[in-house]
């Protein structure tokens, strides 16, 4: 039997091609920890069929499989946790905030 794990919707920025996950006021966050924790199979998908949606915002949306913590939600899949962590070159801050100013931190 297989376990049933919370969700998250995850895309990339189409911008500047950052990992995001969709806030619970249907905004974007570079921060897992701030993804709307979703129980419901049914409403995940709608979720991510609204973040489909906002083509000209994101790009590849998708359900990534979590577990709730302490500080919010946490990956199951290792991949999933790399990209949570963000990239592994940092650009300098001021490309970075440049970049990221259309993205709610």
């Amino acid at each position: 039997m297989s376990r049933t794990h919370a969700k998250v919707v995850s895309a990339n920025d189409l911008r500047a091609g950052h990992t995001v996950y969709l806030t619970s006021n249907g905004g974007w966050s570079r921060y897992i920890t701030q993804a709307e924790l979703i129980t419901d199979e049914a409403e995940a998908q709608l979720r991510l069929l609204d973040a489909i949606g906002h083509a000209t915002v994101v790009v590849g949306a998708y359900l990534v499989d979590v577990e709730p913590g302490a500080n919010g939600p946490v990956p199951v899949a290792l991949r999933e946790r790399f990209r949570a962590q963000g990239p592994s070159i940092h650009p300098s801050k001021q490309t970075a905030r440049a970049e990221a100013r259309h993205v709610s931190a």
